[in-house]
C-alpha cells in the first residue's frame, strides 16, 4: 500500500478541512483518506492500493483546495 501526507500551511486550512471532509465520507475505490488541521495547516494523509488510484485521490483533494484558495481570492475572503 503507497502513503502520501500532504500538508498545506494556510489561513484557509480550516476552510479546505469544512469543504474537503464530505469527500471523506465517500471514499474513492482503492484508496483511504483522512484529514486534520491544527493551527492554520491541514494535514491529508492518503493511503493507495497503487499508483493510479493515489494519483487520482492527489489530484481530486488539490483540485478542491485550489478552488477553495481561488474563491477566496475572487470574493476577497
Amino acid at each position: 500500500m503507497l502513503r502520501a501526507v500532504l500538508t498545506a500551511e494556510s489561513p484557509l486550512a480550516e476552510t479546505m478541512l469544512a469543504s474537503l471532509s464530505p469527500e471523506t465520507e465517500r471514499q474513492p475505490p482503492r484508496t483511504r483518506i483522512s484529514l486534520s488541521c491544527s493551527e492554520g495547516v491541514l494535514t491529508a494523509v492518503f493511503e493507495a492500493a497503487d499508483a493510479t488510484a493515489m494519483r487520482a485521490a492527489l489530484n481530486s483533494y488539490l483540485g478542491c483546495m485550489k478552488i477553495t484558495e481561488d474563491v477566496a481570492r475572487i470574493t476577497g475572503d
